[in-house]
C-alpha cells in the first residue's frame, strides 16, 4: 500500500499506458482508506500522459544513468564545451533506441511520430536540466525544445538571432538605373523579412518562457495547497485523537472514584466485623 502522495504518484507513473486510469483510482482508494483524502482527491486529478511522454517516464524510471547523462553533457555544452555535442547526440540516441523497445514491449507502435515526440521531449528537459515544473519521472505531456537547437545539439533548426547579411547590390551600368533600383528594392525587402522573423521569434521565445513561469508558480502553487490540505487533515484527526483521550482519561477517573467507594465502603465493613 502506497504510505503517502508521494510513492502513489511515483508508483502510478511507473504503471503500463493501458493501466493508467485503473492504477490511478486504485492507488487513490488506498491513500483515502489511509485518511489521505487530499492525497486521493489530488491523485484521482492526474491526467494520463501520451504514449510519447509516458516513454520518456519510462526512461528515467528504467534507464537513470543515461537519462541523466543527457542532463550532464547538455550542462557541458552550455557552459561552451562544443566537443560534448556529439556524447549528448549519442545518448539522445540511445534513449530513442530504448524508448522504440519499451513502446513495443507496452504493445504500442514505435513510429516514427511518436519517437519523434519523443526525442523533442528529452532535448526540452536536458535544455532546463530537468523536469521542471513536473517532478522527475512524471510528465504529464510532451514537451517542446526551448530553442536549445541553437547550441548545435537539437533536431531541428536554430532560432533566429540575427537578420541574414544584407546580399551585395549588383554593380549595374549606369545606364540602367531602374535596375539598380529594383535590386535595392529587393534587398530592403529581405532585410525587413528578416527583421520580422526575428521579431517573431523573440515574441514566441518570450511567450514560451512566461508560460513555463506560470506553470512552475502553478506547480508550487497546487504543492503548497496540498502539503496545507494534509497538515489541516493532520490537525483535524489528532484534535479527534486529543478527544478521544480526553473521554477516555474522564472513564477511567470516574472509575477511579467508584472503586476507591467500594474499597471505602468495605473497610468500614471490616472495621464493623472487627
Amino acid at each position: 500500500m502506497a504510505a503517502s502522495y508521494d510513492d502513489a504518484a511515483a508508483e502510478l507513473f511507473r504503471a503500463p499506458h493501458a493501466g493508467f486510469v485503473a492504477e490511478r483510482k486504485r492507488l487513490a482508494a488506498e491513500l483515502k482508506a489511509a485518511g489521505d483524502k487530499a492525497g486521493a482527491a489530488k491523485l484521482g486529478k492526474v491526467n494520463r500522459p501520451p504514449v510519447s511522454a509516458w516513454a520518456v517516464n519510462q526512461l528515467w524510471w528504467k534507464d537513470r544513468d543515461a537519462f541523466e547523462q543527457i542532463f550532464e553533457s547538455a550542462a557541458r555544452v552550455r557552459e561552451g564545451d562544443l566537443k560534448a555535442t556529439a556524447a549528448h547526440r549519442e545518448t539522445i540516441a540511445k534513449l530513442r533506441a530504448r524508448a522504440a523497445a519499451i513502446l513495443t514491449d507496452d504493445g504500442h507502435a514505435a513510429t516514427e511520430g511518436t519517437l519523434r515526440r519523443v526525442t523533442q521531449t528529452l532535448q526540452a528537459l536536458a535544455a532546463i536540466g530537468g523536469f521542471d515544473p513536473d517532478q522527475p519521472g512524471m510528465l504529464v505531456d510532451d514537451r517542446d525544445p526551448p530553442g536549445f537547437e541553437a547550441l548545435g545539439i537539437g533536431p531541428g533548426p536554430a532560432p533566429v538571432s540575427a537578420p541574414p547579411p544584407r546580399a551585395p547590390l549588383k554593380l549595374v551600368e549606369p545606364d540602367d538605373p531602374a535596375k539598380d533600383a529594383e535590386e535595392a528594392a529587393k534587398a530592403e525587402q529581405r532585410r525587413r523579412e528578416a527583421d520580422e522573423a526575428r521579431a517573431k521569434a523573440e515574441a514566441a521565445a518570450e511567450k514560451r518562457r512566461a508560460e513555463e513561469a506560470e506553470a512552475r508558480k502553478v506547480a508550487e502553487r497546487n504543492r503548497i495547497e496540498a502539503a496545507i490540505r494534509t497538515g489541516k487533515g493532520e490537525i483535524e484527526a489528532r484534535v479527534r485523537d486529543v478527544d478521544r483521550l480526553r473521554k477516555a482519561l474522564d472513564t477511567a477517573e470516574a472509575g477511579v472514584i467508584a472503586a476507591r467507594a467500594v474499597v471505602a465502603d468495605l473497610e468500614a465493613r471490616l472495621d464493623e466485623l472487627s
